[in-house]
């Protein structure tokens, strides 16, 4: 009698956060996609005003006074809220964590108008980053009016990540898989539950905005022939080298923008500057590149142009990220990888004499494998770009080459780009160990360093003291010569305001992957 109750109380618990996810979902999914559609007609209408330029350069001199002055109010809106600099996904993670609090209302309009002002300026930004924050703060915000508890806001808040990522690009799998693979690396049922409720009815929602055509439908695209699959290697090695200094660079830019001794919210300037030569010569390439990658559809470029074109896209995407304004990298992370792969196809087509019409193929494997070697999350990549060009027969294809990159990658020593964006937003967050003491409890999982280890024999955070081990229905004194298992429960006592840091600095050091 009493299971039975305890299981109807559960499925109540989950009938309760599915309600709660559509409606989190109807809100984000409404507010992503004006913000999407606002974004859209300010690149169509910049697109056209450098067309009309290119008849009266005259016109470009008060041009140069609108971009002074769009640049100045994102610095106002960045001086008064630093959570909504750059993509918000290191910032959403941080919040999940526990190290980071953001204002939700705060950083919902802020960073609403300095995105559409930023991406809608054509500079080499991507919506989908600022979407996700957006998605977040509705779940945060839904929390904070519904009287939620911390553990409900931080679903809340993961299910308004998913709906904004599925309002973003039509792609609620990948949403959720996102928050899984990306934000927690764990499983929680309540979790994915109700994300994928959310980004379901986001997606529903977006697709009422924008119709049921994907996001970068490239067509009805032919399986890739078996004799190829070496040149997926291949291409996964090269875009798994080209990750590493992608991620190396954007790390790197900080430091590069201090040499111009601006304050930091006046950053900015230099890329809305910098993008009026840019929109003038090459008005049909601006904004984060989705217009680029369906040009793959029907035309094919020469070499020159496609090498020429990454370097100017690889460069000024830099530049505009880094100057701190509201804007993601994901999209122009998938339009650098559809270049590389485009001229990689271009070159076997050339000299090797592959059929044109596999161009476009290697377009999309490109996508998913340079998104896999900066992001680290191969899941999500590989789901997104299937959802986004609208065709599932390339899943092999996409595995393989993806997998290579992530490994090459790996091999060079890189980390997810959006946890090293992390770790240097919170560099000067932590203190001396002070305040109220908490136990916590960290798993150990097969895949981790901690099995089959004596506890003296692993570096611990210095912040922490592991004092017993929970094994099965057992608890375990702990000491030097304490072997770890598998299934173990770790009992650690720690300061509360350092549960986070030592939760990723045992995670980061036990990882054998």
């Amino acid at each position: 009698m009493d299971n039975t109750h305890e299981i109807k109380r559960l499925d109540n618990t989950k009938l309760v956060f599915i309600g709660k996810g559509v409606l989190i979902g109807l809100l984000a999914g409404l507010c992503v996609s004006l913000f999407r559609l606002l974004i859209e007609k300010s690149v169509h209408f910049v697109e056209k005003f450098y067309i009309y330029a290119q008849t009266s350069p005259i016109s470009l001199i008060p041009w140069v006074i609108v971009m002074l002055f769009l640049a100045w109010i994102i610095s106002k809106l960045i001086r008064s809220e630093q959570h909504i600099k750059g993509s918000g996904i290191p910032q959403i993670e941080g919040e999940l964590q526990g190290e980071l609090q953001q204002d939700w209302f705060s950083v919902l309009w802020k960073k609403f108008i300095g995105g559409i002002l930023s991406v809608g300026a054509g500079l080499f930004l991507g919506r989908e980053g600022p979407s996700i924050q957006l998605g977040a703060m509705v779940g945060k915000g839904f929390g904070v009016k519904t009287g939620a508890s911390t553990s409900e806001k931080k679903i809340f808040i993961s299910s308004g990540a998913a709906a904004g990522l599925a309002a973003a690009f039509n792609a609620p799998i990948a949403g959720l898989l996102f928050v899984i693979e990306e934000i927690h690396h764990t499983f929680s049922p309540l979790i994915w539950l109700t994300s994928l409720t959310s980004a379901l009815t986001a997606n529903f929602v977006s697709l009422n905005f924008f119709g049921l055509k994907p996001v970068l439908y490239l067509g009805n695209i032919p399986q890739l022939p078996l004799r190829y699959y070496g040149h997926l290697i291949l291409l996964g090695i090269l875009l798994g080298i080209f990750g590493y200094i992608y991620q190396s660079t954007l790390l790197a830019l900080s430091k590069l923008y201090q040499l111009t001794n601006l304050p930091e919210h006046f950053y900015g300037i230099i890329p809305f500057l910098l993008v009026i030569p840019i929109g003038f010569f090459f008005p049909h390439y601006l904004g984060g590149g989705n217009q680029l990658i369906l040009d793959f559809n029907h035309e094919q470029f020469p070499l020159i142009f496609l090498i020429g074109l990454f370097l100017l896209r690889y460069c000024f995407s830099m530049i505009s990220y880094g100057g701190n304004l509201p804007g993601g990298i994901f999209l122009p992370i998938l339009t650098l990888g559809a270049i590389l792969g485009g001229l990689y196809g271009t070159v076997l087509n050339n000299y090797l004499g592959m059929d044109s019409m596999y161009i476009r193929s290697f377009v999309i494997f490109a996508m998913a494998a340079y998104f896999t070697a900066i992001g680290k999350a191969p899941l999500t990549a590989i789901i997104l770009v299937t959802e986004m060009v609208g065709n599932i027969t390339h899943l092999m294809p996409l595995a393989v080459c993806s997998l290579t990159a992530y490994l090459m990658n790996d091999l060079l020593g890189g980390n997810p780009i959006y946890e090293s964006l992390l770790e240097k937003l919170l560099k000067h967050h932590f203190v001396s160990i002070s305040g109220i003491k908490t136990v916590i409890e960290y798993p150990v999982t097969v895949e981790s360093k901690l099995d089959g280890v004596m506890i003296r024999d692993f570096q611990w955070p210095e912040d922490m003291l592991l004092i017993s081990i929970r094994r099965g229905s057992s608890e375990i004194l702990t000491h030097g010569d304490t072997v770890m298992k598998a299934g173990d429960q770790l009992i650690i006592l720690t300061a509360e305001d350092h549960v986070p840091l030592v939760k990723r600095m045992i995670r980061k050091t036990s990882q054998l992957f």
